[in-house]
């Protein structure tokens, strides 16, 4: 069996492979490898949730579970005067994010390694963004989600994506169920992308 991308530290044989893509008009090189969620190419669900994105000016940004740093990246090329942190388990997922980060000129960003939200345990964002691991197990999906407003301004949003197929309506109504409500804002090729934002009643 194939080793999982939410490994701490992949075994697997390293196999590097780039990426070239363009993104909202932009164009961007990644360094993809092996023991990484989406090696050499750019999956589905995360082109959906990068064509969904609404980024104001000067907001920060949380990519939760970054792999090597597509959303992020993305995220920091959009974002005028904003600030992106990327955090991920993978530690092989991490240095490629740090690469890519170089790669593309991006410097309103960095990159931590952690699980979770403990790399930014003492922050809030104005968004959180996440291609959710659901075969990590659906308690830390659930952590995503139900520890999210803690890490978000008021008015701050929570953004997902995931297959039809694997559980998006029922993801949705986990994010409602933490948020009081939460919408589907694009939707394609079997996939949903799903945005919650914190009101004045959550934590």
């Amino acid at each position: 069996m194939a080793e999982q991308y939410f490994s701490r530290r992949p075994t697997s044989r390293r196999a590097p492979a780039e990426v070239r893509v363009s993104i909202r008009g932009h164009g961007f090189v990644f360094t993809s490898d092996a023991g990484v969620f989406s090696r050499g190419r750019l999956d589905r669900g995360t082109e959906l949730l990068l064509e969904a994105l609404d980024l104001g000016a000067c907001e920060s940004v949380l990519d939760l579970g970054c792999g090597y740093g597509v959303v992020g990246i993305v995220a920091a090329r959009l974002s005028d005067g904003g600030r992106v942190i990327l955090t991920d388990v993978n530690k092989r997922a991490v240095a490629l994010a740090r690469w890519n980060l170089q790669a593309n000129g991006i410097r309103n960003a960095e990159v931590r390694m952690g699980g979770l939200y403990a790399p930014v345990a003492d922050l809030r964002f104005d968004h959180i963004l996440c291609n959710p691991p659901l075969r990590a197990g659906r308690a830390i999906v659930d952590r995503i989600v139900s520890e999210a407003p803690d890490h978000l301004h008021e008015g701050g949003r929570l953004w997902l994506v995931a297959r039809t197929r694997q559980g998006a309506d029922s993801l949705r109504a986990r994010m409602a169920s933490a948020f009081g409500v939460a919408e589907i804002v694009r939707r394609g090729s079997g996939y949903k992308v799903l945005r919650a934002t914190k009101g004045p009643d959550a934590s």
